[in-house]
Parts: C-alpha cells; sequence; structure tokens
C-alpha cells in the first residue's frame, strides 16, 4: 500500500496517517520528520538539506526527492508506505511519479504498477479556521490561518486534478468526527488495494 496524504492544515491528515499506519504497520512518513532526522543523523544528504535550512532556504526539490527516496528503500517500507507532507506541487508529483514508476518504491528497480493512492481530506475553511483557532497556538489567528489556506489551495487544488486524472485520488469528507474519518479510509483503501 502505497498512499499520499493530502489536505488542508487542520483537515487531521497527520492523525489519520498514523493511526492508519499503526494499524496497517507500515511507516508513517513525514517528510519534515524526514528532514530533521537525515540533519541529526549527519547523512550526506541530512548535511546537504543543513547548509539551505542553516541559509533560511527552503530545501530544493531535487534533494528533497533523494531524502524521501532514501527513507523508502529502508527495510520497513518494503510492505507500503504513508507519505505526508510531499509532494506539494504538481512538478514534484510528476517526478515523484517517475521515481516510484522506475525503483518501485519498495526497493526493487524491476518497476512496477504505480500502486500509489492520493487521499484528499476535504474540509470546508470555515470548519478548518475554528479548528485551527482552537488548538492555540500563538501564531494562529484567524488572519493568518486563511491566508495559509489560501496558499495550500493555490498549491495544491493542480495537485488535486493531477491525481484525478491518473485515477489516483480518493476523496474523503473530512469534516466528520475522526473515528468515522478513519473507517471510510479503512474501508476505501482496503477495499481496492
Amino acid at each position: 500500500m502505497h498512499l499520499i496524504f493530502m489536505g488542508p492544515p487542520g483537515a487531521g491528515k497527520g492523525t489519520q496517517a498514523q493511526l492508519l499506519a499503526a494499524l496497517w504497520k507500515i511507516p508513517h512518513i513525514s517528510t519534515g520528520d524526514i528532514l530533521r532526522a537525515c540533519v541529526v543523523a549527519k547523512t550526506d544528504l541530512g548535511q546537504k538539506a543543513q547548509s539551505y535550512m542553516d541559509r533560511g532556504e527552503l530545501v530544493p526539490d531535487e534533494l528533497l526527492m533523494d531524502i524521501v527516496q532514501e527513507r523508502m528503500n529502508q527495510p520497513d517500507a518494503t510492505a507500503g508506505w504513508i507519505l505526508d507532507g510531499f509532494p506539494r506541487t504538481v512538478p514534484q508529483a510528476a517526478f515523484f511519479d517517475k521515481l516510484l514508476c522506475n525503483v518501485g518504491g519498495g526497493g526493487s528497480s524491476s518497476g512496477k504498477d504505480c500502486d500509489l493512492r492520493a487521499v484528499n481530506l476535504d474540509v470546508p475553511d470555515n470548519i478548518l479556521v475554528a479548528r485551527l483557532l482552537s488548538r492555540g497556538r500563538q501564531d494562529d489567528n484567524e488572519e493568518t490561518i486563511r491566508r495559509r489556506l489560501q496558499v495550500y489551495r493555490e498549491q495544491t487544488e493542480p495537485l488535486i486534478e493531477f491525481y484525478r486524472n491518473r485515477e489516483q485520488l480518493v476523496a474523503i469528507d473530512g469534516d466528520r468526527p475522526m473515528e468515522l474519518v478513519t473507517a471510510e479510509l479503512q474501508q476505501t483503501l482496503s477495499g481496492d488495494s
């Protein structure tokens, strides 16, 4: 099972990814966590990433792809994975698609049928704003949250179309109690994997 979790800030994708990863005994791969782990472990890729981060720059797509690929080739990812936080743009998704089809996502170089599913947790903006405000983080005011959501929508709408056109998109209504969302994800993803 190879899943990408997409959704706006506050949609619950991290929570759902962790629950399903534990249930299916596959790793939940968060690009932020991978970057931090590579930096701490002082891997070659981690040191390259650190140099960009130290300058306050974004880690380039190619380097991020190398880091994701390295993580996906670890033994615990051979049975599958849930990727959270990547890809964020259509160019990243297209590159990732090529990578998966060529290397197989589990370390095999035989090529495979790219059994990737992109899960989009859909939640209305007013619900997201209320959820994020209830977290009570200092930098979360309504104006900041709405700006983050606008940026997310601008970057991600094309990504949703990218996966819809490839018939890899699974749209889930995330505006329900957590248990119902988890149950629908289990049923939908287990039923057609």
